[in-house]
């Protein structure tokens, strides 16, 4: 109490209590549920300065990576695939309608990941990796904050519907208009922060 461990202290209580490292070009970040230390002020703006970098970093290269899986997807799917996207349209649609953020949060999931593997690209999907965990749980902790979950519902829904008809450009649009909610949605919610 009142000592701020090294980072040997860190690994031990990572143990001890079964916390979560994640890692992001090399550095380590522990999750804030499960953060056993408090520096007040300090800790709070490294905090609200590391969300706000991610914010940045997310939004530079998601804007580019989701715009080429989306494309990528719509180019490559399965006949199955565009059949699943069209089921996930409705299902956006139906939690956009009723309001449901639990079920919109699992269909976003199913999204995502078969997203990632009718796009038929690892190298994109890689690259994916570093920055959509991270995006999904900053939107999960923060989204009702600002009311639009149905709006972004229905904007995975036009992603989706894109996809399962296999028209590129009308992905990588839809995504454009996703991508420049969500970057709204972060602002406001960055701001809302300090």
């Amino acid at each position: 109490p009142g000592q701020v461990p090294g980072r040997s202290g860190l690994v031990q209580f990572r143990f001890l209590l079964g916390g979560h490292i994640f890692l992001l070009c090399g550095h380590r970040l522990v999750r804030e549920e499960q953060r056993v230390f408090q520096r007040g002020d300090e800790l709070f703006r490294r905090r609200i300065a590391r969300r706000a970098q991610l914010a940045e970093a997310r939004l530079a290269v998601g804007d580019q990576l989701n715009g080429l899986l989306a494309r990528s997807a719509a180019r490559r799917a399965t006949p199955e695939e565009r059949a699943r996207f069209e089921e996930l349209a409705l299902e956006f649609e139906r939690s956009a309608r009723r309001n449901d953020d639990i079920a919109f949060m699992r269909v976003d999931r199913a999204f995502n990941d078969l997203c990632l593997v009718a796009a038929r690209n690892e190298f994109t999907v890689s690259a994916m990796g570093l920055t959509q965990s991270l995006s999904r749980r900053f939107w999960y902790h923060h989204y009702k904050q600002t009311p639009d979950m149905p709006e972004t519902a229905k904007l995975h829904a036009d992603i989706a519907r894109a996809i399962a008809a296999g028209d590129e450009d009308g992905a990588a649009a839809a995504t454009d208009r996703l991508i420049d909610k969500i970057d709204a949605f972060t602002r406001a919610t960055v701001s809302i922060d300090f």
